[in-house]
């Protein structure tokens, strides 16, 4: 599955104390929550760097040792199916505040954001074509136009409206499921599936423009389809929830409020883990044939009606981690910075899988252990965090963070930190 990030435009920067109050400026909290979602982010997409397997159906014969499935289970069990939603949320939450800052300011919000939409959507079909297939930032710009038209909406009835958008696209899976465990049962093309990712990878080796040409092709042959039937309308829904959270002060309350925090992680933990347990067992296989159709369809169903779940777990897990003392504003002091550049961060997480797995360098696609992806993964964003920390000390954006605020206020805005 495909991650995305989204950075809401920055305040000028202040010193991180965990939890930050609405009121205090910048929400840090919020930067700290999109910080932790980038190492999800990469975990799911490094899986879709390092394999042309993913998503296809059938294990890799090149790595079906148990360890191999054990590692690709636990990714399919903690990460997958719920980080973007994460992102999503913050992407509601962003879009609020951002609305806010506008009137305060007595800026013209909508011909704004209607170019920040269209810097991501520029953003995002480069980094598709040359980077990652599996781009969200297109879905993000479009799909915001609709988050643009509902911006009037109240917390109430965005809510109502983010649920009725799950349970549209969970309940249709299902159906889907009932119906194809009705039908005679079709033959698995197992070969034809293996000829397909094999001769994928031979593409993302062969050559730069090989690998462009097999990017363009994940797009028309699957991607789209799983964006626009599965993330798009399950991201609109968070785009709602973030808002609604955002605009209620539900969220800023409740970050303050460890006794609640621990309520909603005993109440959306439990559910999301069993929904993510059943979704990982129909998707990660020990044998070289998937499961029966009707069961894989099953498991995303119910993954798509409780991954949302396992996501609100994860938030309140976090901001109760953060009020931990000395340990909880370390944890917001490594996390908040990455949070704050989120959009650089994203971009050079595919553009340093491109230079690994593809041939604009390594080109070692499909010749790396799971568990080395994920060692691999770790060391990435370790260095990430302590990038984000040295350069959010000197700089008042992220470099592209900066040149989306170029695009979207259309001058030039301050590079470095002012002196204080």
């Amino acid at each position: 599955m495909t991650q995305a990030a989204h950075p809401h435009e920055p305040a000028a920067p202040t010193t991180p104390v965990h939890p930050a109050p609405a009121s205090a400026g910048r929400e840090h909290t919020i930067d700290a929550l999109r910080g932790f979602a980038l190492l999800g982010i990469l975990m799911v997409n490094a899986g879709s760097f390092a394999s042309t397997y993913f998503g296809v159906g059938v294990a890799d014969p090149a790595f079906s040792r148990p360890v191999d499935h054990a590692v690709r289970w636990w990714v399919s069990f903690v990460f997958e199916t719920k980080f973007y939603l994460l992102f999503s949320l913050l992407f509601g939450y962003s879009f609020a505040l951002q609305m806010d800052s506008a009137a305060r300011s007595g800026s013209a919000f909508v011909p704004r954001f209607l170019r920040r939409l269209l810097g991501l959507f520029l953003l995002g079909l480069a980094h598709a074509w040359l980077l990652f297939a599996g781009d969200i930032l297109v879905t993000y710009a479009l799909l915001g136009v609709l988050l643009l038209v509902w911006r009037g909406l109240k917390p109430t009835a965005a809510t109502v409206l983010a649920l009725v958008l799950l349970g549209m696209t969970a309940g249709g899976w299902g159906l889907l499921a009932w119906l194809v465990a009705h039908v005679p049962p079709m033959e698995v093309p197992v070969a034809e599936l293996h000829a397909k990712a094999q001769q994928a990878a031979q593409a993302y080796r062969a050559s730069a423009l090989g690998a462009i040409a097999q990017r363009g092709r994940d797009m028309a042959e699957g991607v789209w389809f799983v964006l626009v039937f599965v993330q798009g309308p399950c991201a609109l829904a968070m785009f709602l929830l973030g808002l609604a959270a955002h605009r209620s002060g539900y969220l800023a309350r409740v970050a303050q409020q460890p006794a609640r925090l621990q309520r909603w992680m005993l109440c959306c933990l439990p559910v999301g883990m069993a929904g993510a347990l059943f979704y990982a067992f129909a998707q990660v296989d020990t044998s070289s044939v998937q499961q029966p159709e009707h069961v894989v369809l099953a498991a995303l169903a119910v993954d798509l009606a409780t991954a949302p779940l396992m996501t609100f777990g994860y938030v309140a897990l976090l901001l109760w981690l953060l009020q931990r003392g000395p340990v909880g504003q370390r944890l917001g002091a490594a996390l908040e910075p990455a949070g704050r550049m989120a959009l650089s961060n994203y971009l050079l997480q595919s553009l340093v899988g491109a230079l690994v797995f593809t041939a604009y360098g390594l080109a070692l696609v499909g010749r790396v252990a799971p568990w080395l992806v994920v060692v691999g993964v770790l060391v990435l964003y370790g260095a990430q965090l302590v990038w984000s920390r040295r350069w959010m000390a000197a700089h008042a954006y992220g470099p592209v963070e900066w040149l989306l605020r170029a695009f979207t206020l259309w001058q030039w805005p301050a590079w470095r930190r002012s002196a204080r």
